[in-house]
């Protein structure tokens, strides 16, 4: 590999693939911190020049990292596919991906001959407008009690978190949410406790909801794996398994996973779907988070860039066919991505890099309260990126998460963009709106003083209903 370029006189020449990757980076706080940031703008054009000359067949030859991690994306790499586009060069290969004869059905056909580091690379040399029409391409629909995925479709995750986890006060939240039409991605709760006692009771609480007014979506406790298992064994219902996934596997272990155990967990639950008397639509039955920084706040990074690991991290999540995969991407704080513009191109290159993987990718639109950004920044974000077809954002009541204590996007913000953009729930939960009289011609019908009251009194008996 030839790494060196001259930029304005001045010679650059890299060590090797991983510092090319780190330095070609867009500016981020967390590459800066781990020390393998551009020393320079003039830098980073060298690293990015070097990066477009390489060919695909060259990056798949020079693994960055020797885990575990590293033999799945080998193992379940399609050489067959791969030797379609292995002569490429990354500058090539995002020329390909950009050219307007180049479909979705193009893309999904090479998405499993695409690892990981290919598609952190060819993401480095876009800008955010690249990486908006590159992504709008690309559909992943997946199935579990309701169809996510499809072309127009913006679905919300309904997050209800409660900081004693405290039923009734999840539940108001939720049917709050309903109303609103969010919900359809998912209802899922990020315990405060992280016992199978309380899983189990999160877990029994959401399913006696979504069983009394027949909602066709999934519900889902963000406990830990091991944490939902064993609620499952104490007869609590799972629809969705959940995890937080790293693109290392010391950043999974500090996650107390691995792949045997995020195997063995699916597994589990796909036989226990078999024992419930539900209407299935399909067998992805897991829901994976990430988001860049985590290695590196695990100090488990190898000196490898945020976004690279982050779609390392997809690759996990990908070999266990997720119905969900939701990008965090402001959570982790400003140590990882500083401001509004390190957030908003995070965002767009993790659900780029996701999609182009073949994920069903969301994004947590998000930031702490010390980073420097705030609503606008989300407003901002959201748009760009249900322009690019993202699967589903966030619903958090009043968008400040009163348990996690951080900002996100809220019930209003979901109904905004679907109107703007002209974007429907999924088409199982639109139809149970419509009957439902929460919905007529894609809008909230909730308006008159009579049919709120109305709705209501339901909402008391549905939550009095949950809580028995």
């Amino acid at each position: 590999m030839i790494l060196a370029a001259v930029v304005r006189s001045e010679r650059f020449v890299f060590a090797d693939l991983r510092e090319v990757l780190a330095k070609a980076n867009e500016e981020k706080s967390g590459d800066q911190l781990a020390g393998v940031a551009a020393r320079s703008a003039r830098e980073r054009v060298a690293a990015k020049r070097v990066l477009a000359d390489l060919s695909l067949a060259e990056i798949v030859a020079h693994p960055l990292i020797d885990d575990e991690v590293t033999r799945l994306i080998l193992d379940t790499h399609n050489r067959a596919a791969f030797a379609e586009i292995a002569s490429l060069t990354v500058g090539q290969f995002r020329e390909f991906i950009l050219d307007d004869a180049t479909n979705d059905h193009a893309l999904e056909s090479i998405a499993t001959a695409i690892t990981p580091e290919i598609a952190a690379s060819v993401a480095k040399l876009m800008s955010n407008k690249d990486l908006i029409i590159a992504a709008s391409k690309i559909r992943k629909i997946t199935r579990c009690r309701n169809t996510m995925g499809e072309r127009g479709v913006l679905g919300i995750r309904t997050q209800p978190n409660h900081p004693s986890d405290d039923p009734t006060g999840i539940l108001i939240s939720t049917i709050d949410g309903l109303l609103y039409g969010c919900g359809d991605a998912l209802i899922g709760v990020n315990p405060a406790n992280d016992s199978a006692d309380s899983a189990a009771a999160v877990l029994n609480t959401l399913t006696r909801l979504t069983n009394a007014w027949q909602i066709p979506t999934q519900t889902c406790c963000l406990a830990h794996i091991t944490t939902q298992l064993k609620a499952m064994e104490r007869g609590a219902p799972i629809d969705l398994l959940f995890q937080s996934v790293a693109g290392t596997e010391a950043a999974n272990a500090s996650f107390g996973i691995n792949l045997n155990l995020l195997a063995e967990g699916r597994q589990r639950v796909l036989e226990h779907h078999a024992t419930r008397d539900c209407s299935w639509r399909g067998e992805q039955v897991t829901y994976y988070e990430t988001g860049q920084g985590s290695a590196l706040s695990a100090e488990a990074h190898h000196g490898v860039d945020q976004l690279t690991l982050e779609a390392r991290a997809h690759a996990v999540a990908r070999a266990f066919d997720p119905f969900l995969v939701n990008s965090v991407v402001g959570f982790i704080g400003p140590e990882y991505l500083f401001d509004e513009r390190q957030i908003i191109r995070a965002g767009l290159e993790d659900h780029f890099v996701g999609k182009l993987l073949g994920l069903p990718m969301g994004c947590d639109v998000c930031y702490t309260n010390h980073a420097h950004a705030d609503q606008n920044s989300c407003d901002n974000l959201m748009v760009l990126l249900a322009s690019s077809g993202c699967n589903f954002f966030m619903g958090v009541p009043g968008s400040d998460d009163v348990m996690l204590n951080y900002q996100s996007t809220s019930y209003h913000d979901a109904l905004a963009i679907r109107r703007l953009l002209g974007l429907r729930p999924a088409p199982e939960f639109r139809v149970w709106l419509e009957e439902n009289g929460l919905f007529q011609d894609g809008r909230p019908v909730h308006g008159d003083s009579l049919h709120r009251n109305l709705l209501m009194e339901r909402a008391q008996h549905l939550i009095a209903h949950s809580l028995e």
